[in-house]
């Protein structure tokens, strides 16, 4: 047979769409032409493949041969199409049967000797494959990853042999099976060790219960990053189709997914971060801690140290849950759907409003350290907390009530209502959720109403009120949000913001 189809998937931001490798050998002088869009590394397969093949013990054809990676428009880079490559040619040639790859999709850079080297992104390919309903073909150094897509068909092999003498029929590939792979869980830092905090320790558990974004302000040395630590271990565990979108992630990003399977990520970005680090980017793009914090924990600190216009990059994200990297060619969407934890000083010294008296910071100075926050980004963190020097005791007990498994049962069972009610967190509720599960009697309304117009607050701040307010009514359990649950979701609210 003259022509032969391999099936492979190309990378996209998170998502693998479907490239089929076809294979056509034609009489003429001995050439090979790639065509399809290849980029650099694709169109150096063409002598990575032929060497693979002579290696191995194998024919090239010494024909006209013509292999086109289809659709032409979309990009193609890496040398994950290798292996389609070599086996399209072995199969147009007859040293393997062609039929027999109409049901199997394969990825794998090739060696000279023709050996199979691990690629990245074979997640979003494994799960693209199992929704079309094509087993999975792998180098082995992948084959764990690819597993994690349940109910798929993986078949791992180390050489080119390998994989002839299976279509051959000569040694059949038995399916891989992961030993012991799933729920290697670490344990998170204990709520426990943090101590005293009560009034912190109480706006931690609003925020894991509902979702919702931190902002912690307070001196220096007051605990504000070994809280924020601590929120990951407060969050529900990870469905498993949340799980799968964190580690696809985590794939193309080029690191291990399995290294904390399933665990929620927690990211932690320093100042000097820039603008395409932190959403993204680059001529390929690629994810940025944004989107590596996805369905986790997004930690900034020293919030005023970042650069503004780099902070700001973060509006959109915190409302839509996704960023969308525009560039000439093509635009890639990667998911960000984060919690956001911030912890700041309180000005430039760090000391305003300690007990010691130590600042000495002017009013101008407070004012421009402040002011490299915008109001529209510190109006999309519901809950602002201070975080007050507490006092100095190094040999007193770190256990107490509040430790994470307690507090973490308590965030569950608030998730538990708000998914049965709505079917997300609080924090995710739209305009239509605010009408259909925030209503208020409607003194409350009133009383609301005139609070967020003395202290100047926005119509968003109000609609992040009334969510937080709704967080704390299913943490007591209540039905209704009372007029209590609107008073100390107020106190999580600084004044005159807008935008």
């Amino acid at each position: 047979m003259s022509l032969a189809i391999v099936h492979s998937r190309a990378q996209v931001g998170v998502e693998a769409p479907t490239v089929t490798v076809e294979a056509h050998l034609a009489n003429g002088l001995p050439s090979l032409a790639l065509v399809g869009l290849p980029e650099t590394a694709v169109k150096e397969s063409k002598d990575r493949v032929r060497s693979a093949i002579l290696t191995s013990g194998f024919d090239f054809p010494a024909r006209r041969i013509t292999l086109n990676l289809a659709p032409a428009d979309l990009p193609k880079d890496g040398g994950r199409f290798d292996l389609a490559i070599a086996l399209g040619i072995l199969a147009a040639s007859g040293q393997i049967p062609a039929d027999r790859l109409d049901t199997l999709e394969c990825l794998g850079e090739l060696a000279l000797s023709g050996a199979l080297r691990p690629v990245q992104g074979v997640l979003p390919a494994a799960l693209a494959a199992r929704q079309a309903g094509r087993a999975l073909l792998v180098p082995r150094a992948n084959a764990e990853e690819a597993s994690l897509a349940s109910g798929l068909v993986v078949y791992a092999a180390d050489h080119l042999l390998e994989v002839a003498a299976h279509f051959n029929g000569v040694t059949p590939i038995e399916p891989f099976q992961a030993q012991g792979l799933l729920r290697q869980v670490l344990p998170y830092p204990d709520l426990a060790d943090v101590q005293g905090q009560a009034a912190a320790k109480r706006g931690l558990l609003v925020a894991a219960a509902g979702g919702h974004n931190l902002l912690l302000s307070g001196p220096p040395g007051t605990g504000k990053t070994l809280l924020a630590s601590r929120l990951p271990g407060l969050l529900p565990p990870l469905e498993e189709q949340e799980a799968l979108e964190v580690a696809a992630i985590q794939s193309v990003a080029s690191q291990s997914p399995l290294a904390h399977w399933p665990q929620r990520p927690f990211r932690q970005p320093h100042h000097s971060a820039s603008g395409p680090a932190l959403v993204g980017g680059g001529s390929r793009p690629r994810p940025g801690e944004i989107t590596l914090a996805h369905q986790g924990v997004l930690f900034l600190d020293e919030l005023p140290e970042f650069d503004r216009k780099v902070l700001e990059v973060l509006r959109e994200p915190l409302e839509s849950g996704c960023i969308v990297i525009a560039r000439a060619r093509d635009k890639v969407r990667f998911p960000a759907r984060f919690q956001l934890v911030a912890a700041m000083n309180p000005c430039p010294c760090g000391y305003l409003g300690d007990s010691t008296g130590r600042c000495r910071c002017s009013p101008d100075q407070i004012q421009r350290y402040r002011g490299k926050l915008s109001g529209p980004l510190l109006d999309r963190i519901d809950l602002h907390l201070t975080v007050a020097r507490e006092a100095t005791a190094l040999n007193a007990p770190l256990a107490g009530n509040e430790t994470t498994q307690r507090v973490a049962a308590q965030v569950a069972e608030a998730r538990r209502i708000q998914l049965k009610r709505q079917g997300c967190a609080n924090a995710f509720l739209d305009l239509a959720g605010l009408r259909n599960h925030c209503s208020l009697q409607p003194e409350d309304q009133q009383w609301l109403e005139r609070a967020c117009e003395r202290l100047g607050l926005s119509l968003r701040a109000a609609h992040r009120i009334l969510k937080v307010a709704r967080t704390l009514a299913d943490l007591q359990p209540a039905d209704a949000i009372g007029r209590a649950h609107l008073a100390e979701a107020l106190q999580y609210r600084p004044g005159n913001q807008t935008g």
